[in-house]
């Protein structure tokens, strides 16, 4: 189950066959999204088990999960972007019904993060999850 706007990344990564590219355009999307408010930057909002400073704010309205992120790494800031288009827009209770893992595998991240990058998104994933679990 993906969203339109991760399709359109999965897509975006068919036409990208260098993995320089591919990278560039994560760095890109990330980039293109709204810094988050430094009042949001606090200890509730960072995540733990991040190599560089990440903070994900979640907002659920009408029982609608989606939620506005920042990190001082780019390709992080980049990372978020692309867990935003998973997830944005999803009902709360079905956000901890998706498969990141089989999901971002299609875009071949996986093998292409190191370690530290791949603990990182597993912490922002499980934070999610998380966030939509007590809020289902």
């Amino acid at each position: 189950m993906a969203t339109p706007a991760f399709e359109e990344i999965v897509e975006d990564f068919e036409f990208l066959e260098d993995w320089e590219d591919r990278y560039r355009h994560v760095i890109d999307q990330g980039k293109a999204m709204e810094p988050l408010d430094d009042a949001l930057k606090v200890p509730a909002t960072k995540v733990h088990g991040c190599a560089s400073q990440v903070w994900l704010h979640p907002i659920i309205e009408n029982r609608v999960f989606r939620f506005d992120g920042d990190s001082d790494a780019l390709i992080v800031r980049g990372l978020i972007a692309v867990l935003r288009s998973l997830y944005n827009g999803l009902p709360v209770s079905e956000v901890p019904k998706v498969d990141a893992g089989g999901e971002l595998a299609r875009l071949g991240l996986n093998d292409h993060l190191s370690a530290q990058r791949s603990n990182g998104l597993r912490a922002m994933i499980e934070r999610i999850r998380e966030v939509a679990q007590e809020n289902a």
